[in-house]
């Protein structure tokens, strides 16, 4: 029987086996609670300690905003981002490296419910390590909230983009040495380049077009407008632009699942 044939016992949608597969991949990752959480947080401070000695004596602002609370959007969605990323693309990633990935394959749950598994558990991991950052930051830097709802919505639709990107490598990687490269050479500059250290309106006019090409600069944009009232780009724009890109990683993993790629061999 082939992935795309199975079909739930009970109703459209095998409530029980997406349940399973999340709440096993939350346990996993509460596991190890001092990697999944404490880790993002010290490494967030290490970045606002070091930019906070660097500038703040200056007395640097973006506008009218200090800069070290300017950084603070920034470095808690680059926390969450990396953390979902990690979370899909490692689970799955270490199942086919163990050969135990015939486990999830075998019950009868669709490519849909698999990726629902995954991805929900990934993003849960996400909005977490968002959740510990914003407080470890607090105690040295004011936060404040200029919209719940960009707030919410980037924290949530960047984690799952994030969580499909890893999603969408495991499935494609043959070792971790692949998940890892394209971590370390196009997620991570990505994300470094896409003004989490910086307004992009500092930057040269053709410098800042490049970086309206960079889809992560709508995820941090639209995330800093939530915490700040500020953003360099179209908010419109970013909300379009990540609907749509999870969407289309959503129907690309069930497609990937359906098919077996890389996954049955």
């Amino acid at each position: 029987m082939q992935i795309g044939d199975t079909r739930p016992r009970r109703g459209l949608w095998n409530q029980v086996g997406t349940w399973s597969l999340y709440k096993r991949e939350v346990h996993r990752f509460f596991k190890i609670a001092g990697q999944t959480f404490v880790a993002p947080v010290v490494t967030a401070l290490l970045f606002l300690a070091i930019f906070s000695l660097a500038f703040s004596g200056e007395g640097r602002s973006i506008g009218d905003v200090p800069f070290v609370r300017f950084l603070v959007p920034g470095l808690t969605l680059m926390a969450m981002m990396t953390a979902s990323f990690a979370n899909a693309s490692f689970s799955l990633m270490f199942e086919k490296v163990v050969e135990t990935i015939v486990d999830v394959l075998m019950p009868p749950m669709t490519p849909a419910e698999l990726t629902a598994g995954y991805v929900l558990s990934s993003t849960t991991r996400g909005v977490f390590v968002g959740l510990m950052v914003i407080f470890g930051m607090a105690i040295f830097t004011d936060i404040q909230i200029h919209s719940l709802f960009f707030v919410l919505f980037y924290a949530i639709a960047a984690s799952m983009l994030m969580a499909l990107l890893g999603l969408m490598i495991a499935i494609w990687a043959e070792k971790i040495d692949h998940v890892a490269s394209v971590n370390n050479f196009v997620i991570l500059p990505l994300t470094f380049l896409s003004g989490t250290f910086y307004s992009t309106e500092n930057l040269p006019e053709t410098f800042q077009q490049i970086a309206h090409f960079n889809p992560f600069f709508y995820l941090i944009d639209g995330f800093r407008y939530g915490f700040l009232g500020l953003h360099d780009g179209s908010l419109t724009t970013g909300l379009v632009l990540l609907t749509s890109l999870i969407i289309i990683c959503w129907l690309a993993c069930i497609k990937l699942f359906a098919s077996g790629y890389k996954l049955r061999s």
